[in-house]
Parts: C-alpha cells; structure tokens; sequence
C-alpha cells in the first residue's frame, strides 16, 4: 500500500469527503449543488484530492452476509523472525488470499492481524491449514471468530 502524508484540509475538501464517504456515485453536479461550489471549482478539488491520495479509490461496499460470507475471523500471526525478507515474503503470500481483507503489520506479541471473511467454520479450517500455516517462517496462528459486529464503518471521521 502507498504511504501517503496528511495534507491540509479545508472545511470544502472535508465537506466533499463527507459526502463522497456515504455516496461515492454521486455526480459532479449534484456533489457541487451540495458543497456550494461551481461544477469546475468542485471538480478540480475532486481532482486535486484523488490526486494528493486523499481519495484512493471508489468501491461498493458489499454485504457480507449477501455474498455466503457471514463469519468475521481475527487472526494474529507470529513469524519466526522479523527480518525484512521475512516479513516481505510473508506479506506477498498473505495478499494472494481472496478471504483476507485487511491485514495489518503490529507492534505487541504478534506479528500480524488479519480479518478475514468465510462462509463457516469448515471454510477456516481450511484456509488455516492451507493458506495460513503453510507460509514459511509462520511459527503461531491464533484466530478468533466474531459472534456480531458492533460498530463498522466505512467512513472516516473528517
């Protein structure tokens, strides 16, 4: 993932992504109508904010439920060692598997946190065995299955 640093943000631009955050398929006229601003003055913010990596990309936002994946698995890896080649082959291997949906390098007693989404049980056991252990230099694999989601959101608070 690209590092990106903060850049400053008017009330405008914090408008505009507040909007975007609950309607990414919004027009530019509708988004401009919206943040009172003219079409081309909303658009080359829209521009200049997707260009700075403010926006990094627009996606819709599934039910995971709908599509026959109900169960929230976290999961905490350890690795043998925190080498760079280690960490780096790690990380390769773990963005090859569809079920992972975020994955996140720690500071504490694991190396990594993973969410992943299964359909049930029997579908983690197998990307446990098959996916999960069989990278190198993993040494522990401890996973935790969510019983309800609480608070999920797909904004940030800007």
């Amino acid at each position: 993932m690209k590092t990106v640093s903060a850049i400053e943000l008017d009330a405008i631009d914090r408008n505009m992504l507040r909007v975007l955050q609950t309607d990414g398929r919004i027009s530019n006229v509708d988004l401009a109508r919206r943040v009172n601003l003219s079409e081309s003055a909303c658009l080359r913010r829209l521009r200049a904010l997707e260009n700075a990596g403010v926006i990094s990309r627009y996606a819709a936002l599934l039910n995971e439920r709908a599509v026959g994946l109900p169960l929230s698995v976290f999961v905490t890896v350890t690795l043998a060692s925190q080498a760079q080649a280690t960490l780096e082959a790690f990380e390769t291997a773990i963005a090859g598997v569809p079920e992972v949906t975020e994955c996140y390098l720690m500071t504490g007693s694991a190396d990594y946190l993973l969410r992943l989404v299964v359909r049930d049980v029997d579908d983690l056991e197998r990307i446990h065995a098959r996916a999960l252990t069989s990278i190198a230099g993993v040494t522990r694999v401890s996973s935790s299955v969510a019983m309800r989601t609480v608070v999920k959101r797909g904004a940030l608070p800007v």
